[in-house]
């Protein structure tokens, strides 16, 4: 009897869990009010249009390297904003591969895909999750650079996205006609103030050469190696270390460059 109990028990439990398990249908062009699934497990879809070359993707969920390969093809690449720098009115936006760590909920990326343009479908059982889309640096020029991910469809004008004949560089260019659209699920850039600047984009491979902003707060406290592994300063202000001799240098594992 007691047995028969406990397998009475389970057998609720697992139809609990598949009760909360919602069917998730996303929208890609205006977007979807999320309030009701934020947390939940969800089998989600989405049809969404992609371009043979650059694209901008945030999404509310999470996919596995192995998901992306499975949805949109090994060749793909997938690239997270790690800095942003100035030489007058040029913007440099530094984008690093991070395929290898997944896409990750709500963060905006560009996305390359080699494959024909058309609208490619992605279905995963993944969790929703409703949050601000958003990642700031500022320049050493003061200006402040925003890379947002659109979770419904927002007007473009005054903002930086890429456009279908810019997509080849991943070159973010002005939008300045009110009646341009981003389309949910995209991306786009925004920098305060009435000044148009001009964006060019860079690419780093994983592991590459990144600036300390990206792995250190300010006040974090770290010690710093050669790329021989030789310890060449030790308790450092992370605010410092661009004050040390132009080089390469190793910060928690990662490569940073001094200029």
């Amino acid at each position: 009897m007691k047995k028969l109990f406990c397998m009475i028990a389970l057998a609720g439990l697992t139809l609990t869990a598949v009760a909360q398990n919602q069917t998730l249908r996303l929208s890609s062009y205006n977007g979807t009010q999320l309030e009701r699934y934020d947390g939940q497990q969800c089998d989600v879809t989405i049809d969404r249009y992609l371009f043979n070359g650059w694209n901008t993707v945030s999404l509310p969920f999470a996919m596995s390297e192995q998901e992306i390969d499975e949805v949109l093809g090994q060749g793909v690449k997938l690239e997270r904003l790690v800095d942003a720098t100035q030489q007058g009115t040029e913007i440099v936006l530094t984008f690093q591969d991070c395929k290898a760590e997944g896409l990750q909920a709500n963060v905006p990326y560009i996305l390359y895909y080699p494959g024909e343009s058309g609208s490619k479908k992605f279905h995963v059982n993944a969790q929703v999750t409703k949050k601000e889309s958003k990642v700031t640096f500022t320049t050493g020029g003061g200006v402040k650079v925003s890379m947002h991910g659109a979770a419904l469809k927002t007007t473009g004008k005054d903002l930086y996205g890429i456009l279908a004949i810019n997509n080849a560089e991943a070159r973010f260019t002005p939008i300045d006609d009110s009646k341009s659209l981003f389309y949910a699920t995209r991306c786009y850039v925004s920098i305060p103030g009435e000044q148009e600047f001009t964006l060019t984009t860079r690419h780093l491979a994983q592991g590459e050469v990144t600036s300390i902003n990206n792995i250190a707060a300010e006040g974090d406290i770290v010690d710093v190696y050669n790329v021989l592994g030789m310890k060449v300063g030790s308790g450092i202000k992370a605010s410092e270390i661009n004050n040390l001799t132009p080089g390469i240098y190793v910060v928690k594992g990662h490569k940073v460059l001094v200029k």
